[in-house]
């Protein structure tokens, strides 16, 4: 299940082991990447890469904005057929920032100073390849490790968690091949190494499990039927109702707008 204590710990291990493959064996990242290389530049280097690369990108704000939106609504009384709590929409933003923001963008990429497959040696560039593990390398600022576009692609996982309980896993399913999408395409072009997108992929992964957790209560992430919006929209929730979400006609009974 999405949020608990089990799914957290196989994360946890899958990235622990992960770290240790791509630190005993670096060359993975080399021969994955050297794969993709045509002696001219990487294969993902045309314009339909480029695009695919934008909306991958430009997806997760897309999704953040609608939900916004149909919180919005609800709170203006517009009829929409879902709308998220205002517990979930502080769910999707925290993570947001917090996740693919701070902790990868502005922790990690700007402190790693692992070069990018596209910028070393082996690739046509100048600066000597690094493993994920060593912070020592030529690369100043907005590094390969980890992947920024990898953690926003994985982060993808947490409108989905919010899903009715009929249509989560098939939610979760779509949210882990857009983020394995979009890490593929920066593998292909050059962008990162194999290292940078699966481990950025796990920590994001991690890092919502951590934050669903602590957002919605043990109710909400244990009840089966689905009963576990949030209360600060409406007292209860229809069957099929996932957490975090409110049916946006249903009324309150404390005088509050809905």
């Amino acid at each position: 299940m999405f949020g608990s204590r089990c799914g957290f710990l196989v994360t946890l291990a899958l990235l622990v082991v992960a770290g240790g493959v791509f630190a005993v064996w670096p060359n993975i990242d080399l021969a994955v990447s050297q794969a993709l290389f045509r002696g001219d530049g990487f294969v993902g280097g045309s314009l339909g890469w480029t695009i695919a690369r934008d909306f991958f990108r430009i997806a997760p704000f897309v999704v953040i904005a609608g939900f916004v939106a149909l919180y919005l609504c609800h709170r203006r009384g517009v009829a929409v057929p879902y709308a998220p709590s205002g517990r979930a929409i502080v769910f999707l933003i925290a993570t947001l920032v917090i996740g693919p923001g701070l902790i990868v963008h502005l922790g990690l990429k700007d402190h790693s100073h692992r070069p990018r497959p596209s910028h070393t040696q082996d690739f046509g560039g100048r600066d000597e390849f690094r493993p994920w593990y060593r912070f020592d390398g030529d690369c100043k600022k907005n590094c390969s490790f980890v992947s920024g576009e990898a953690s926003q692609g994985f982060w993808m996982l947490a409108p989905a968690s919010l899903a009715p309980p009929p249509l989560r896993p098939a939610a979760i399913a779509a949210a882990l091949v857009f983020g394995a999408s979009a890490s593929a395409v920066r593998v292909v072009e050059g962008g990162h190494y194999l290292s940078d997108v699966v481990l950025a992929a796990l920590l994001t992964i991690a890092i919502l499990q951590i934050a669903y957790w602590l957002t919605f209560s043990a109710s909400e992430r244990r009840d089966p039927a689905g009963r576990s919006a949030a209360r600060d929209l409406t007292p209860a929730v229809e069957p099929g109702v996932g957490a975090g979400l409110a049916p946006a006609a249903a009324p309150r009974n404390d005088g509050l707008q809905a």
